[in-house]
């Protein structure tokens, strides 16, 4: 599995992320949107490629909302995405502590799911789920 964390997530949490996952042999990359692509490249673009390329899951608090074009392109490759809710946008490293927290069940459910769009809220308990939304 390949993460590429959106524009809108610091760059230094994809790598920290990136960095505690090299244990787990299922994960193969984690980066940041910006060490791929130029970091004004519009999501239709991005999205494009990544789904071309396959194997991709996107981490992203944005909710791709913002045209009709990057809805379409989602349902039409059938990306996987991890959208974090809207109370993620806290300080980095409150932010840093809690994904931590959800990673290795964002990993286990991305190992089981693919062309989905799921939703991760804030809170994390030992029975916290993620919601599918629709893209």
């Amino acid at each position: 599995m390949k993460f590429l964390f959106d524009n809108n997530l610091p760059p230094s949490l994809a790598r920290g992320i990136a960095e505690l996952s090299t244990f787990d042999p299922a994960v193969e990359q984690v980066i940041p949107l910006k060490d791929k692509f130029a970091a004004n490249t519009p999501d239709p673009e991005w999205l494009s490629v990544l789904a071309v390329e396959g194997g991709w899951i996107v981490v992203s608090i944005d909710r791709f909302k913002k045209s009709k074009a990057e809805r379409e392109m989602l349902r039409r490759h059938g990306l996987t995405v991890f959208v974090l809710d809207p109370q993620w946008s806290k300080p980095y490293w409150i932010q840093a502590a809690q994904l931590v927290q959800w990673w290795p069940k964002i990993i286990e459910v991305a190992k089981l799911t693919s062309r989905t769009a799921l939703r991760v809220p804030w809170r994390f308990t030992s029975k916290s789920t993620f919601e599918q939304i629709r893209a």
